[in-house]
């Protein structure tokens, strides 16, 4: 008996004997499922509703992830209309209250942010555009700096008697990133002003963070596919001054930056875009890691 109480004080002191069940988190995008996991530890049960070679954009409510909607405690979204195509059907559909906009159990990332690229109006001629930013916002480290503290406040409101576990792994995650941010700007700084070829907007903020020079998009607008004429006119104009490297993501169709590289004589460089998307972006910091020393080497 002794031996038994003196296990059960050892747990409490070492913190791992938990009041309740962990919390269940149901994430839009591996990123956002990756830095919950950072501030939750044990506290949260994680699963991912995408994978970082899909589209967010494009996701099927299916009835497995509306079974995971129904008895998550919290949704951990981008928002900023980044799902609109399925979000809130699959919020519907689940007939879960806690996790409806508005509610305790919904967050959205884009909340803590100013977002780059808001139109000053609304066009159907323009493409695919987002009426309230660009809600692509994952590849500047500042920005996850900003969503975990907002995050970490919300973990912390769901689970007040928890609040100081959240509070001391919102610390230590925020000491470890933003010395990381230091390390990746000073081994990023031969990338400013290098020219480039991005493939869509989602790659906005990366070139914001780093300052690289967007000179062309392959799409000739948001999330319209370019046609074999807008590729020949992108030849002519880039072969007088050819970018450093196109940029495309993992879950991109690379034939066009594919056939555009080797007609431009520039290298196009495959980003993971999202944890996952590559063997080294296993999480966030593997994510920019791995981000900086595909550019670097293509330079």
């Amino acid at each position: 008996m002794k031996t038994y109480l003196r296990l059960l004080v050892a747990l409490m002191l070492a913190g791992t004997l938990p009041a309740h069940a962990a919390l269940k988190i149901l994430a839009t995008t591996p990123d956002w499922g990756a830095l919950t996991t950072e501030l939750g530890g044990d506290r949260v049960n994680v699963y991912v509703a995408t994978t970082a070679l899909q589209d967010v954009h494009r996701v099927e409510a299916k009835p497995s992830l509306v079974a995971r909607a129904r008895s998550a405690d919290l949704v951990v979204a981008t928002g900023a209309e980044l799902e609109i195509g399925w979000l809130p059907v699959l919020i519907q559909e689940s007939g879960n209250s806690r996790i409806q906009p508005g509610a305790a159990g919904y967050f959205e990332a884009t909340s803590a942010l100013r977002l780059l690229e808001v139109p000053s109006k609304l066009d159907r001629a323009m493409g695919d555009i987002h009426p309230l930013g660009n809600p692509h916002v994952q590849l500047d480290p500042h920005n996850i700096a900003a969503v975990a503290h907002a995050l970490t406040a919300k973990l912390s409101a769901l689970e007040p008697a928890q609040a100081a576990y959240y509070a001391a792994r919102g610390k230590d995650f925020d000491t470890r990133w933003a010395e990381a941010i230091k390390r990746w700007e000073a081994k990023a700084a031969p990338l400013k002003g290098v020219n480039v070829v991005i493939m869509h907007r989602d790659q906005a903020y990366l070139c914001h963070w780093l300052g690289l020079n967007e000179v062309a998009s392959i799409e000739p607008k948001p999330g319209v596919p370019p046609t074999a004429s807008y590729l020949g006119q992108l030849v002519e104009k880039l072969s007088a001054a050819p970018p450093k490297f196109i940029l495309l993501n993992a879950y991109n169709d690379a034939k066009p930056a594919t056939w555009l590289s080797s007609r431009v004589k520039a290298p196009a460089v495959v980003l993971p875009f999202s944890v996952g998307g590559s063997p080294a972006a296993k999480d966030l910091f593997g994510l920019f890691d791995d981000t900086l020393d595909k550019l670097l080497a293509a330079k």
